[in-house]
């Protein structure tokens, strides 16, 4: 059976939804034992790189959608008017529109993820477990944005989105509560 069928079979949702809920489990206790554990100042200028390595997956999906798109209307399997306003009588198929919705997701949460960087950066206010946390961030984008273009099935697309909202919740957390509400 293939993941992109499984929901549409008779398998129950708790069956489908076991393994990536593992996953998010697995990530919020990961996320209280590295909490819990020593912390100790590094340069907040290590937080560049993940921040790099996240626009790079932005930058490679960008240039995956700009292709998709033009191969879709080369090969007939969209129009161009589709293109224009969405609306379109036939509109593309899916797979040349996962790059596109993608790309529109990294334009959203990981907003959030440059902000608090640049935030830190600022403040000069980075340890350890912040720069381990952003890497996390942005390994878990990757495997979203991989799951999403190759496969798209939601159960671990989900498990990988929750859990990078939880570990830039916890990003966000430790720099509120380390620099001051007020």
């Amino acid at each position: 059976m293939s993941p992109t069928n499984a929901t549409a079979t008779n398998i129950s949702l708790p069956r489908i939804y076991t393994a990536p809920c593992i996953i998010v489990g697995s990530v919020a206790a990961w996320l209280f034992w590295l909490l819990a554990g020593e912390h100790w100042a590094v340069p907040p200028e290590l937080l560049v790189s993940p921040m790099a390595a996240l626009f790079m997956l932005t930058a490679l999906v960008w240039l995956m959608m700009v292709v998709a798109r033009n191969v879709a209307v080369i090969r007939g399997h969209a129009s161009i008017r589709y293109f224009a306003d969405y609306k379109a009588d036939v509109p593309a198929d899916d797979r040349f529109e996962r790059p596109a919705r993608t790309f529109n997701n990294l334009m959203q949460v990981p907003a959030l993820f440059y902000v608090i960087c640049l935030l830190m950066l600022v403040e000069k206010n980075a340890d350890n477990v912040q720069i381990v946390l952003a890497w996390a961030f942005v390994v878990l984008r990757y495997a979203h944005a991989i799951i999403y273009m190759a496969v798209n099935w939601v159960p671990y697309r989900f498990a990988t989105w929750a859990s990078s909202c939880i570990v830039l919740g916890a990003l966000w957390f430790r720099f509120v509560t380390a620099v001051g509400l007020g």
